[in-house]
């Protein structure tokens, strides 16, 4: 006989899995806008609000499922650790939206070099559809690639800071400063959000973690 405990861990489930399909369509959605220089930001906003209810919907029946029910041991862990990870996702959302914004109030972008946001993003997008797995998995031997990735993100976000504040590009003239400046400083917001969605993928990485064992991050 079905519990209805699991009918409401069911219902979080299914609500996570829309989520992680929501986040992902908006970080195509941000980074196929980067790539081609066309911004759609009023979409983008709404996936990053559909997200937000969301993740309200989960604390409202996590709140429920613990007072009429008094989960225990994994069960616990798992309603507890979907409030973790719904706000994880919808960052995802979020961020995705930044960019898009970003994209749209920096202006052209045509002759700027895209080739490091755009492979980075390659990392970033797989490190999503290993959340979407394990999110449903339970896998914590694939969640673990995801704390290298992490850790390669935020050394090549630096990497390239530091190659902006050395850089001597600045001294060209005014016009050609101006575009190189609208390039570099676009590419390096571009890179730290994905650092951001990067690290809010270890999170959800760590609520993995803990769901299975009950212990905090591996990465401690």
């Amino acid at each position: 006989m079905t519990r209805l405990l699991d009918l409401g861990i069911d219902r979080i489930n299914k609500i996570l899995k829309d989520m992680v399909c929501l986040a992902e369509i908006s970080f195509i959605d941000a980074i196929d806008s980067y790539k081609n220089g066309i911004s759609a930001p009023k979409n983008s906003y709404r996936i990053s609000e559909k997200l937000r209810i969301l993740q309200d919907e989960i604390s409202e029946i996590a709140i429920e499922l613990i007072a009429r029910y008094q989960p225990v041991a994994t069960d616990l862990r798992f309603i507890k650790s979907s409030l973790e990870i719904s706000y994880n996702v919808s960052r995802f959302g979020r961020y995705s939206f930044d960019i898009v914004d970003l994209i749209q109030e920096s202006g052209p972008l045509e002759d700027c070099d895209k080739s490091r946001v755009l492979e980075i993003s390659k990392t970033v997008r797989e490190m999503i559809m290993i959340c979407s797995d394990a999110i449903h998995t339970r896998d914590t031997g694939k969640v673990k690639e995801l704390y290298g990735l992490e850790n390669n993100i935020d050394r090549e976000y630096k990497k390239y800071l530091r190659e902006i504040i050395q850089s001597s590009e600045f001294s060209l003239n005014k016009t050609e400063k101006r575009q190189s400046f609208n390039c570099y400083l676009t590419s390096l917001l571009i890179l730290r959000y994905l650092e951001r969605i990067s690290d809010h993928a270890c999170g959800i990485g760590d609520s993995i973690n803990f769901i299975k064992s009950g212990k905090s991050s591996p990465r401690l």
